[in-house]
């Protein structure tokens, strides 16, 4: 398994914030057998004010790339994306259109 951490901002809006946690609560059924599909076993998001933080383990041979070329193809990833779009804002740094980004582990204890 491999562990994948990433980074996203919600728009500063108390009412939006608490939509977008309204989605997360009934995910659709679509996006839960597409992120299976792509090779991640556990995926979790946690918040703090309107900062995101995300989770992924996966197997050995998930790719991002892969992944966002089977989001690319399924309607509904894309549906989806284009609705959570309305609450999330790109982190300082991101390419546009670019929403979660990658963050770098710098300590562990082990």
């Amino acid at each position: 398994m491999k562990k994948y951490c990433l980074a996203l901002d919600l728009i500063d809006d108390p009412n939006l914030i608490e939509e977008y946690k309204a989605f997360h609560k009934n995910v659709w059924p679509e996006i839960i057998e597409s992120i299976k599909e792509s090779g991640i076993r556990n995926l979790e998001i946690y918040i703090v004010a309107n900062r995101l933080f995300m989770i992924i383990e996966a197997d050995a041979a998930f790719s991002f790339e892969e992944k966002g070329k089977l989001d690319a193809a399924n309607p509904k990833v894309q549906e989806w994306e284009a609705l959570m779009w309305k609450f999330q804002k790109a982190l300082p740094g991101a390419q546009p259109g670019e929403k979660w980004l990658l963050m770098d582990k710098i300590f562990e204890l082990s």
